[in-house]
């Protein structure tokens, strides 16, 4: 399965990253990405937090088209996703869904998502600011 340029990159560079104990970052180990990607408690939550959302443009989980793929989550329950598009991967637009109900999209990639978000140049909206202290976890 397909990943973005830029996080597979990110995965191919570190392990497990956690941002300021608040943001997850975790990668699919080599070969198992499919499996990864259709992790069936994540893309419950999601299926569930999808129905509930009202939104104009409906929200769909993983492998639906144009379904939303996790890529990180934070201590406080938010998923930072993926909605996927037949275009490919690298034109995944970035969007967070809130534990408190909030969705957003971020044009930009998972790894420009994480810069912005730490150097405090994205609009936070409804997560907390995140300082520049990272730890990484397990070998690549």
């Amino acid at each position: 399965m397909g990943l973005p340029s830029d996080y597979k990159l990110l995965a191919e560079t570190y392990p497990s990253l956690v941002f300021d104990d608040f943001l997850c970052v975790g990668f699919p180990p080599p070969g198992r990405e499919k499996a990864w990607a259709e992790d069936p408690e994540d893309l419950e939550i999601l299926a569930e937090w999808c129905e509930d959302a009202e939104m104009a443009v409906p929200l769909y989980p993983f492998p639906a088209p144009g379904g939303l793929l996790p890529w990180a989550t934070s201590n406080q329950g938010d998923y930072f996703l993926w909605t996927t598009a037949e275009a490919g991967p690298d034109e995944w637009t970035v969007t967070v869904a809130s534990r408190n109900g909030g969705w957003w999209h971020y044009t930009g990639g998972a790894i420009q998502f994480l810069a912005d978000l730490i150097s405090g140049s994205l609009e936070l909206w409804e997560l907390p600011s995140v300082r520049p202290s990272v730890e990484a976890f397990g070998a690549n």
